[in-house]
């Protein structure tokens, strides 16, 4: 891989991901591993492919990427999301395809908190009148 690279940093619940575009071939490497054999399932790799597909730039580059953090499918979205970020620093052009796919916005929604005196967040404990 060659020294040159654009950088974006994708999240999605507790998942972080950091993501470097390199030009290249089109291998995508997830913690040092093919990103086949890090998410196994075929929707996992869909969704990493998605800002590839959109933009048709699939084979076009290599790309490396560290995520951290959350479950498997969390990871998924935080590297759809870096991948997005760093694509737009490659060609600033792209970023009207991307958001309008809403792969460039944040996706927000985390666990809610358990509160005190219930069972969880909202559920309250069994109620008995009698």
């Amino acid at each position: 891989m060659s020294q040159e690279f654009f950088y974006g940093t994708g999240k999605r619940k507790n998942a972080v991901a950091r993501t470097r575009v390199y030009p290249g071939k089109g291998e995508i490497i997830v913690n040092g591993r093919p990103y086949e054999d890090y998410f196994p399932r075929a929707t996992l790799q869909m969704i990493i492919r998605q800002p590839l597909n959109l933009t048709k730039t699939l084979g076009k580059f290599d790309i490396k990427i560290n995520v951290c953090g959350g479950g498997v499918a969390g990871q998924a979205q935080a590297v759809r999301h870096g991948i997005s970020r760093a694509l737009l620093n490659v060609d600033p052009e792209l970023r009207g395809l991307l958001k309008k796919a809403g792969f460039l916005t944040r996706d927000s929604r985390v666990k809610e908190r358990k509160k005190y005196g219930l069972a969880s967040a909202r559920a309250r404990f069994q109620y008995s009148k009698r």
